[in-house]
């Protein structure tokens, strides 16, 4: 399992340089959405040296009343760049362009 509910995993490997970018991923338990996600994000975010942060909005009754059903949501650099679906290729232009 590449990404744990409220932990952080630090990639520190990049192949790229740039300004640092962050990743937070609000998912949920058994989302097959989620699980897709994940799988795009994971490998990018170590390409990029991206700091990935992951948060079950069920952990939290204020966040699963303002995501409801609406997860995954992938921020880049605080800001809302993803929901439900990311390709590969979306994600490395994204975060080519918040390096």
């Amino acid at each position: 399992v590449l990404l744990h509910a409220r932990l952080s995993f630090y990639f520190r490997f990049s192949i790229w340089e740039g300004s640092p970018v962050t990743l937070r991923l609000y998912t949920r338990a058994d989302c097959h959405l989620c699980d897709e996600m994940k799988a795009v994000v994971a490998p990018l975010a170590l390409q990029f040296g991206a700091t990935v942060e992951q948060i079950d909005v069920d952990s939290d009754p204020a966040l699963a009343a303002e995501f409801g059903t609406e997860v995954p949501v992938l921020f880049i650099n605080d800001r809302k760049a993803f929901k439900y679906r990311v390709t590969p290729h979306e994600l490395r232009a994204r975060l080519q362009r918040a390096r």
